[in-house]
């Protein structure tokens, strides 16, 4: 390991090498998507944030949007982005503009990872079973086939929130690196600070858990009223509505039920059955939980919930609040859950194999 706590190069596979490689896929990603906006400015087809009709828009922030606006700051951002991943990958600068390329690069991750997508990839996690079923079966009703729920405006969005991730990881790994720290884990020569160790992680990790799971509750408790027949938040003639739609009000009471139970399962971040597979886990009973078992799709869905939660905000409609604003506090509850995914990072992880500390 070199003196800034990055790893050499002969060191460990490919994956265990992100923080070395991390800024080179971010900084292709902006050169490409900026070439597109460039091809859509110049009047290429397939803008992705133009009007299009209803069920095949999305609600994203830049939808709908002129591509003789928006496509040469989607060429002007992605340039920057090229250079800034460049210079990123290569470790330079200092002082200034560290802070700026740092500001540059977090400033991209939370705009295209949380910002500009609307709840479709809350949407596709949910419905992510469904989908693998219907690629062989065909989608029931008016749809077409799989197309006609993951259409272009939509598969947009995906690949935004992918650049999203990119440009986190890049800025994580340049950050740790240009600081001194280890850039696995973290740690530098001084101890670590006092939220940071084991048994304050455990203290507010709790009251994240707590607020990640009450944060659910007005969307779990909307649906299920729907379903026993009580309008709770929107009118009666627009409960009439849902209930001729075949299956509307089933998939809302499933959809409560998945939140319900995504709330009982982040009990385990701070539980002991999140440490150790409890007795009714056949072949891995009284076993240790591997951390990236929890922490891996805690992550994911604390990352899909946010943006949902931002664009039920941009759409609420106040007369009928109970079809917007229970989903207003999924920004929250992905905020929560992101801390106690944190929070359970920083009590399970043990000495860092690159640098020793822990």
């Amino acid at each position: 390991m070199d003196e800034t706590g990055t790893p050499r190069r002969e060191q460990g596979t490919w994956w265990s090498r992100w923080p070395v490689w991390s800024a080179w896929p971010a900084a292709l990603w902006s050169l490409l998507y900026g070439a597109a906006g460039v091809y859509w400015a110049a009047g290429g087809g397939g803008y992705p944030f133009a009007q299009v009709a209803e069920e095949r828009a999305s609600a994203s922030l830049l939808e709908p949007s002129r591509a003789a606006v928006a496509g040469p700051v989607i060429a002007a951002v992605g340039a920057a982005g090229a250079v800034a991943g460049v210079l990123m990958a290569l470790g330079r600068g200092r002082g200034r503009r560290r802070t700026a390329l740092l500001a540059f690069a977090w400033a991209n991750a939370v705009t295209l990872a949380l910002v500009l997508p609307d709840y479709s990839l809350l949407g596709l996690l949910a419905f992510s079973p469904l989908l693998v079923v219907f690629a062989f079966t065909g989608v029931p009703g008016p749809q077409d086939g799989i197309g006609d729920i993951l259409y272009w405006h939509r598969g947009n969005l995906i690949i935004l929130f992918v650049g999203g991730l990119l440009w986190g990881a890049a800025a994580l790994a340049y950050q740790r690196r240009t600081r001194g720290v280890c850039a696995h884990c973290g740690r530098g020569r001084h101890a670590a600070a006092r939220w940071a160790t084991p048994e304050a992680a455990r203290r507010w990790g709790r009251w994240a858990v707590w607020t990640a799971v009450l944060s659910s509750v007005p969307y779990d408790v909307t649906r299920l009223a729907w379903y026993a027949g009580w309008p709770l938040g929107i009118t009666r003639e627009f409960l009439d509505d849902m209930r001729s739609t075949p299956y509307m009000l089933e998939i809302g009471l499933g959809l409560g039920v998945l939140s319900t139970a995504g709330g009982l399962l982040t009990h385990g971040l701070v539980g002991r059955w999140g440490e150790v597979w409890p007795r009714w886990v056949l072949r891995k009973a009284g076993r240790r939980v591997h951390p990236a078992t929890a922490i891996v799709p805690a992550s994911v869905v604390a990352l899909v919930l946010v943006p949902g939660g931002l664009m039920n905000l941009r759409h609420m409609d106040w007369e009928l609040w109970a079809t917007n604003g229970p989903g207003v506090f999924w920004a929250l509850w992905g905020v929560a859950l992101g801390a106690a995914t944190l929070a359970y990072y920083l009590r399970r992880r043990g000495r860092c194999v690159r640098c020793g500390r822990g």
